[in-house]
């Protein structure tokens, strides 16, 4: 079964997890400096919070899947609607583990379908060599800007083929 996920820039993390705990009636399943998650059964989504994207308001929408074989059916949908698919495979961010890829809808949304693996304890394990990641990194707001495949770039979303970078992700 597959969750709803909203990822949300904030500029006051404290303030904010304030307000959703109250909203949810539930505490954060997750909290850092950074970032906050709440797992909720009721409706059943993956709501999460960071301060690490420039703009407030949604980075990302996405589909958090309970096993390997629905992302690959998530997968195959996109490629089968002939969308721009950006694979990232086994990466990480959002303090969690994961294989992912990501697809943009007509507006420059970014929809991030992945599968969690396990939890880390950083927002984002990176090379010493990889000065920007491609994941969960700040740059200039990609609004307006197209990819190379000539779709509107997702504010927040992974360097690629696709889709331009300007913040995090998950």
């Amino acid at each position: 079964m597959k969750r709803f996920h909203v990822h949300l820039h904030v500029d006051d993390l404290d303030k904010s997890i304030g307000f959703y705990s109250r909203l949810f009636a539930a505490q954060p399943t997750r909290t850092e400096r950074d970032y906050a998650k709440w797992m909720l059964e009721d409706p059943r989504i993956n709501f999460a919070i960071s301060t690490r994207g420039g703009q407030t308001g949604i980075d990302h929408l996405g589909f958090q899947t309970d096993d390997a074989e629905e992302l690959s059916e998530l997968k195959a949908r996109a490629e089968a609607a002939d969308m721009a698919v950006l694979d990232e495979g086994s990466t990480t961010c959002c303090y969690a583990r994961s294989e992912k890829h990501w697809v943009t809808d007509p507006q420059g949304i970014a929809w991030e379908h992945f599968h969690t693996l396990g939890n880390i304890p950083v927002f984002h394990e990176a090379p010493a060599s990889e000065a920007a990641s491609a994941c969960c990194t700040t740059a200039p707001s990609a609004a307006g800007t197209r990819s190379d495949a000539g779709t509107p770039a997702p504010r927040g979303k992974p360097i690629g083929i696709a889709v331009k970078s300007s913040g995090a992700c998950c």
